[in-house]
């Protein structure tokens, strides 16, 4: 008995025009037709094209089908078969929401059809919206409550802005579309997960997720999780992830033939995705006017790396002693994947952004990445810069050592990118990469958002707790507790949790309390708002607010 065909995604959308919009989804089969069909009659329809995704793979460490350990299925990679289906709905009416639906038939002729959802062209001028901020989703434990208390507490949404760290490793196909456990990024986002976590009565409780990205567009970044290192010479997709070398390096070792493969590349990112795209920067960086606001998303992350010295995996600050004198083994630091220092491409674009029409007349100026300028969270540090290597040498030229450092005045979103969003009067600054919520307002008003603690949190640098930074080393004198770069965090303006000592607190890094933000642009408003996940029958609670804009 042959099954009947599945959707592998609900349908979501993608890149709105002022009478248009992108419809998204993908199956395991190519098919020989797959349709939107749209209207109140359900009397139009779209043909979608068809590509396949190039990378994506499953290996040891996949959690996916009868695979629930690692290795019991999958030895090595193995390419795994999935088609992606797009399909332009066209002749909008903006403001106007139209019932659609996808339809998928498979080569023998058996179809499968998805639920009905809204869809709508990008929202004129003056309507207010409400906009989800979210980020570090991660298949992490929490994400599921979240996204299904964001249903809960606000309805639909219009959009969604991610910043960035969608999943953790790219190529793994199932970390987006069907981990076992029940958390993989779009049945998180579609209402469609299946995470189950214990209550602190013991009880078990199954969180769903939330029908998001059906109905509202999503805006991503990339983060470091988007990013995939050096193609296939690696035996696991987690080593193969970790193995990024810069692209300088690549050019030395292997010449300019497959310098993408040969270093990093977001190409699974970058396939999934519809997006505005640049002409320097593709789908990388780009900006999209949405209502009453110029969003400005850019390619500001690194390559996470390892603080301990004792390590002998690539390391932030060290190479290990086992790969001194094999470069091609080594993790060149904290390598940063593209340029945004003065007089770099990125640079130079956002610099023309900045000046532009659309972004000089927009009500609201947001600007999203993924790095973190200002926070209490540990992945500022050490400096958003080039990593400045030290090698070390014996007497008869033998390397004994090689470092890397992190010049704190040449931190090149600190120096270089801020100054020219605080002279543009940027009103609010967005991004991820710690795992918590915590904000910000520099000298001129202007906002900083972290709201990444959505499925779990590595802490805060506050109070007793300090960053893990080596001794002696230059962060060492400047990053152990607070914003290394000289803010006061803000404390929640209404219902800030308070800590042992019964102060208020600015930030909340927990793993079990998940947070997230709605932008509500017809006040300026944005609020937060946080759920204990081990108390599922407790109320979700706004615990901050405050107004971007005029």
């Amino acid at each position: 008995m042959i099954s009947p065909p599945q959707l592998l995604t609900d349908p979501f959308l993608q890149l709105p025009t002022e009478n248009s919009v992108r419809v998204v989804w993908f199956t395991e089969f190519a098919g020989d037709k797959h349709l939107v069909v749209y209207g109140d009659k359900f009397d139009r329809n779209s043909i979608a094209k068809t590509t396949k995704l190039s990378r994506v793979r499953e290996d040891q460490g996949s959690r996916v089908a009868d695979q629930k350990a690692n290795g019991q299925v999958y030895e090595q990679p193995v390419k795994r078969d999935i088609w992606r289906h797009e399909a332009e709905v066209t002749g909008l009416t903006p403001n106007l929401r139209v019932p659609y639906f996808v339809t998928s038939i498979r080569e023998d002729g058996k179809k499968v059809n998805s639920e009905v959802f809204t869809l709508a062209s990008t929202p004129k001028p003056g309507t207010p919206l409400k906009v989800l901020l979210t980020s570090d989703h991660q298949l992490k434990p929490m994400t599921a409550a979240n996204l299904q208390k964001v249903v809960e507490t606000v309805g639909r949404v219009d959009g969604v802005w991610f910043a960035g760290d969608l999943i953790n490793v790219p190529d793994r196909a199932s970390e987006w579309f069907d981990d076992n456990r029940g958390n993989a990024l779009f049945p998180g986002l579609q209402g469609r997960g299946n995470y189950t976590m214990e209550s602190h009565d013991g009880v078990k409780v199954t969180y769903t997720g939330g029908k998001i990205i059906q109905n509202a567009p999503m805006f991503p970044c990339i983060g470091n999780h988007e990013v995939m290192g050096r193609y296939q010479r690696k035996k696991s997709l987690n080593d193969e992830f970790n193995d990024t070398v810069p692209r300088e390096v690549a050019e030395n070792l292997y010449g300019k033939k497959s310098l993408i493969d040969n270093s990093f590349n977001t190409i699974t990112y970058e396939e999934i995705f519809t997006l505005p795209e640049t002409k320097s920067g593709g789908k990388t960086y780009y900006a999209v006017t949405f209502g009453d606001v110029r969003l400005v998303v850019l390619y500001i992350t690194n390559m996470w790396r390892h603080p301990q010295l004792n390590s002998e995996r690539k390391g932030r600050y060290i190479e290990p002693e086992t790969d001194l004198n094999n470069p091609e083994n080594w993790g060149y630091g904290q390598l940063i994947f593209e340029p945004s220092f003065k007089g770099s491409d990125q640079y130079d674009w956002l610099e023309e952004e900045l000046k532009s029409p659309e972004f000089q007349q927009a009500k609201y100026k947001v600007v999203m990445f993924h790095h973190p300028p200002h926070t209490l969270g540990d992945n500022i540090v050490p400096a958003y810069t080039n990593p400045l290597q030290i090698i070390e040498k014996d007497q008869t030229g033998n390397i004994k050592s090689v470092n890397y450092e992190y010049p704190k005045n040449a931190d090149y979103i600190i120096r270089d990118v801020i100054p020219l969003l605080e002279a543009a009067k940027v009103q609010l600054v967005f991004y991820g990469h710690s795992h918590l919520w915590n904000r910000f307002v520099s000298s001129s008003g202007m906002h900083f958002l972290e709201t990444s603690n959505v499925g779990n949190s590595y802490g805060a640098a506050w109070g007793e707790r300090k960053r893990d930074v080596p001794v002696n080393y230059p962060e060492d004198d400047y990053t152990r507790i607070g914003d290394p770069n000289g803010l006061e965090p803000v404390i929640p303006t209404i219902s800030p949790l308070l800590g042992e000592d019964g102060q208020p607190l600015p930030y909340i890094a927990s793993n079990e309390i998940t947070v997230f933000s709605i932008f509500d642009t017809g006040t300026g408003t944005i609020s937060s708002y946080r759920f204990n996940t081990k108390k599922p029958d407790s109320q979700v609670v706004k615990f901050d607010q405050f107004v971007i804009g005029n």
